[in-house]
């Protein structure tokens, strides 16, 4: 079925952060309640025709900040030959590259990412390889029995949920900061969202998943909101879920058609 475009109707909830009252959250309960699950390696055509192995991985990954690429440096110092294809290339000649060098005014720097080596993501293990195909930090986690989130890149292990920071004025003059938490839909990516070839959050072939997204993308949530903000949230899901009408429901769930 074809990809449903965004701007059909949703629930949204607001509520503060239990942790830091200085802070709204803004959760999108019908992206939050969908079916989505990930299809890498299970009919997921990739986001260019031309590179179907490759899931979202052609692009490389930007680094959020000097947090994010610190963490992953060293996770990188945990990969070895068996998980990781790339091992002798990364190692030898390097796994970071400078995104719009020639481009940036002066006293900026240029995006850090992750380096594009043989058309993609130079973590990315391709079909076949004996260490397992997909995100070598992926692979990684799974062999010292932790969660992803602590080894792959922010926007990688985010990716397809999508947190924003606002700062809002009250009508009384009150501030406060609001933290959206919702779907990274095309428009996430940027103008070149729309010239993907495939994507996956609002199409109905990703959304066959047995838990909504705020159970099967648990650790995420937690570690985007906090534990506190999670519970949360997960009363909220329950609440709209079993009182919600058809009209809200994502319209990619097989529900909604």
């Amino acid at each position: 079925m074809p990809e449903v475009m965004i701007g059909f109707p949703r629930a949204y909830a607001e509520f503060i952060n239990p942790e830091d009252d200085t802070e709204v959250f803004k959760v999108d309960l019908t992206w939050l309640t969908s079916r989505w699950e990930c299809i890498f390696g299970r009919g997921c055509p990739g986001i260019y025709a031309d590179r179907p192995d490759d899931g979202c991985c052609t692009l490389g990954a930007h680094f959020a900040d000097k947090n994010d690429e610190k963490r992953v440096r060293k996770a990188v110092k945990r990969l070895t030959p068996d998980l990781w294809q790339n091992y002798k290339e990364g190692t030898k000649n390097g796994w970071v590259e400078l995104e719009g060098e020639e481009t940036v005014t002066p006293g900026e720097e240029p995006d850090r990412k992750t380096r594009v080596y043989d058309g993609a993501c130079i973590f990315l293990n391709k079909p076949g390889f004996k260490g397992g195909y997909g995100c070598a930090f992926h692979h990684l986690a799974e062999q010292e029995g932790r969660s992803f989130v602590e080894t792959k890149p922010d926007v990688c292990w985010q990716l397809p949920l999508r947190r924003q920071f606002r700062e809002v004025t009250r009508t009384d003059g009150t501030e406060y900061t609001e933290v959206s938490i919702g779907e990274y839909s095309r428009d996430g990516w940027g103008p070149g969202g729309h010239d993907l070839d495939w994507y996956c959050t609002a199409n109905t072939d990703a959304h066959q998943g047995r838990q909504p997204v705020y159970l099967s993308n648990r650790s995420e949530l937690v570690a985007l909101m906090g534990e506190a903000g999670y519970q949360q949230l997960v009363g909220l899901c329950e609440e709209f879920e079993s009182r919600k009408g058809s009209l809200l429901r994502h319209p990619a769930d097989p529900a909604a058609s």
